[in-house]
């Protein structure tokens, strides 16, 4: 009985892992960036009782006390900008709120597949556009959350097919 505990306990860490790997091909969101920030510069974790708008954080990425923070590109510090933006202050960063990149694999799959999504280079505007038609308008996100998802799609989306795991390259919306 033991043994069969043990083969289904590595069966269902193995097929998770499996899972995770499926979708590296998309960038990160603010929430892993800041993770992995932090982890690296513990420091920068008294810059987030601040709250100011995404080019304000931007702007406090260039301090020079922030060595960490300067290693980011262009895309990673965006992302981070807007996420931490719409996040506010953080008192606890052991349980971080979604990021887009979270949303993008949990409500946008929700109803097609994610290369519907992650192909697609428009601006901020269409992104909630298509968020506020009655096709997508039942997606269980917060107007704060719609917006976030826009701007990290904004971002980070436009991605070209070939970046796409063949696996991920058919299909389409199935609403």
């Amino acid at each position: 009985m033991r043994h069969w505990f043990v083969f289904v306990a590595l069966l269902v860490v193995s097929t998770a892992a499996a899972q995770n790997d499926v979708f590296s091909f998309m960038p990160e969101g603010g929430r892993t960036i800041l993770t992995n920030l932090l982890q690296s510069d513990p420091a920068f974790s008294a810059l987030l009782n601040d709250e100011q708008p995404s080019e304000g954080w931007k702007e406090s990425f260039d301090s020079p006390d922030l060595g960490a923070a300067s290693t980011l590109d262009d895309w990673q510090r965006q992302t981070l900008a807007d996420y931490l933006a719409y996040t506010g202050s953080i008192a606890d960063t052991t349980d971080l709120p979604w990021d887009g990149r979270d949303m993008t694999l949990e409500r946008c799959q929700s109803c097609h597949i994610v290369t519907v999504v992650v192909t697609q280079s428009r601006t901020r505007e269409a992104w909630l556009g298509t968020m506020n038609k009655p096709s997508h308008i039942e997606v269980p996100l917060t107007e704060a959350e719609r917006m976030q998802l826009a701007d990290y799609l904004v971002v980070n989306a436009g991605l070209p097919i070939d970046a796409i795991p063949p696996e991920l390259r058919a299909g389409g919306a199935s609403y």
